[in-house]
Order: C-alpha cells, then structure tokens, then sequence
C-alpha cells in the first residue's frame, strides 16, 4: 500500500464516513489535486445504491468534479503546474483529500473566485454544454424548456441559453419559491408542475425547440407533446424511471430527435473537446459575471452523509458542495 490521504467511503448500509485510503498515482496525462472542494450530483447517489458504476480504472470514491490546488503533475500534462488553482470534472474520486483529473477536464480558477464557486461550475457547464449546445445543436432565437430548472444543472442552463441568445427560455420547478428564483436568474416563464400542466402551458407558448429532462417517466410523453415541429428532446437521466409506454406517431410527424446522453464514461478526447468548447463560447461570461455559480449549501466533507440526504430530498436551488472551506 502507498501514500495514504483521507476520503469519504461507502460501507454497506452504514452512514458515510472517512476513512483512510490509498493516494491516486498520476498518469501520465493526469494533474494531482488537493481536494478543496466537490460538487455533489445525483449521480453520486445512484451510484451509492449500486447503480451506477464508475467506468473501467476510475476511482472507486464518489465525487465527479472537484476544485483545489496541482500538487503534482504527470509526465506529458503541459500548460499546468504545481501550485495552480485548478477545477475540473473526472469520472470518480471526489470526495477525498486528494484527486486526479485529466488536463483536457481542467479550468484555471479565476482570480478573486473561492474554491466553493469554482467547485460548483464543471459538472454542469460541462453537461448543459454536451446536451444543449453539442447534441441538440442550440440556434439563437430558439426557444428551451429545462426541466429541474432550479437544480444545479437548471441554473446553469438558464445562463448558458440567456448568454447564447435564447428567444425563450421555460423551465419547470416544484415550487413558486423555486419558479420566482428562476424567473429572477433569467427564465421567461416558470412553471410549477405541482400546480399547473407544463405540457398545456408550453403548446400554448408555441413549444420548445430543445427540452432538457432528467426526469423521464410520463414527461416523455408530455415532452413530444410541448416540442416544436424539428424540435429535439435530451434525456440525461430518468429519475421517474426509463420504461414507459409512448405513443411515437407524433415523432415522427413532427419530424423530432429523441436522444439521451451520459458524460462520465466518454473518453477524455471528448472531455476536452467540450471543455474547450465551454472555453471559446462562455467561460468570458464566467469571467464577467454574466455566468455564475449558483450554490444552495456547504457541507464540510464529514458531514457527506447530510449532504447527501439534502440532495435526496430535493429541495435545493444550485449546487451542494463539500468542502473544506466553509464560505
């Protein structure tokens, strides 16, 4: 066993923890980070239940984006060195005191930005920029509707599109508070879908051109129903469950792409390429302040189990983070 360092660890059924596990080698592609902060996803949970395995040789620990400073670096990584403050998103290895990530999925942090902002930014500019902008081809003056529209992804998209030039912007939320905040950050219009039927509301606006949805279930349905003629609908997750029963015959008639993607197992090639992308195209605005990170909580890193419990109740609006910086 070689160099130890601390990371919150999954023992059968018991509450999260720390423990001691062993330190990640760098490869040669790969920086090492001290760990400040990291950014919870519901895909942490899924994967807590069983569900959602890291892809072949990545970390065991949960955590997929991270924020701190280089420690050390790999043989070819060129552009980076030791003591950079640094955020990026990696497949596995989080939660933990230290963490390794590909240079083609690193952000330099800007100057006067914290860990705990910084931590709250790549994992979702990475996945709205993979979803609506790559796979769904986003056009300016195109209308999107985002369901999840205060979650960490949601807030995020709303900025990305206002940036990019959307003519309108709808999303879906389960609460007035949640709508006002969205409606407050940029959204057009803000349907509670615990009130009101977002299907009726959205064919009454004239539809989306792009629908962003993780929640699947029945919102499949719905979703070909309130999508524009050519309109594209992006599932990344299901959380309403993935087996449904659909009528198709209106896909077809109104000439719609169904898709879905993931981020996680994709090689780091196409990591980077979309980090790159999200580079040229927004992280100007991230340095103005026309994209910012938007964050619900912060969680010391012993207290993973809290945190997690927070994001599984669903009541947040942005990011929930680790950290080991507590403001």
């Amino acid at each position: 066993m070689g160099e130890t360092m601390w990371a919150v660890v999954v023992e059968d059924d018991q509450p999260l923890k720390l423990g001691d596990v062993t330190r990640p080698e760098c490869g040669p592609d790969d920086v090492l980070i001290e760990v400040q902060t990291a950014g919870l996803n519901r895909a942490d949970l899924v994967q807590r239940r069983g569900l959602y395995p890291p892809p072949p040789g990545a970390s065991e620990i949960m955590g997929l984006e991270c924020a701190g400073t280089i420690v050390e670096t790999g043989a070819n990584v060129t552009g980076w060195g030791v003591g950079d403050r640094v955020c990026g998103l990696m497949a596995g290895g989080g939660y933990a005191e230290y963490a390794l990530v590909d240079q083609g999925s690193l952000f330099r942090i800007p100057d006067g930005m914290s860990f705990n902002e910084a931590g709250a930014l790549p994992e979702v500019m990475m996945t709205v920029w993979a979803n609506i902008f790559d796979r769904c081809q986003f056009k300016p003056g195109e209308s999107v509707l985002i369901h999840g529209g205060t979650s960490g992804i949601g807030t995020m998209a709303i900025q990305m599109l206002k940036v990019a030039g959307a003519a309108r912007i709808m999303i879906t939320a389960g609460s007035d508070e949640k709508c006002a905040y969205a409606k407050q950050l940029g959204a057009d219009i803000a349907i509670n879908y615990k009130t009101a039927d977002f299907e009726a509301i959205v064919r009454d606006e004239g539809g989306a051109d792009i629908i962003l949805d993780m929640v699947g279930g029945d919102y499949v349905q719905k979703n070909i129903s309130a999508a524009k003629l050519g309109g594209r609908i992006v599932n990344i997750a299901y959380m309403q469950g993935s087996q449904v029963q659909v009528n198709l015959m209106p896909l077809m008639l109104k000439r719609l792409i169904l898709t879905g993607t993931t981020l996680r197992a994709r090689p780091n090639a196409d990591k980077q390429r979309i980090r790159d992308a999200i580079l040229a195209d927004f992280w100007p605005a991230v340095l103005s302040g026309a994209i910012k990170p938007i964050i619900d909580t912060v969680y010391p890193f012993d207290q993973a189990e809290a945190a997690q419990a927070h994001m599984a109740k669903g009541g947040h609006i942005g990011k929930i983070l680790l950290s080991r910086q507590q403001s």
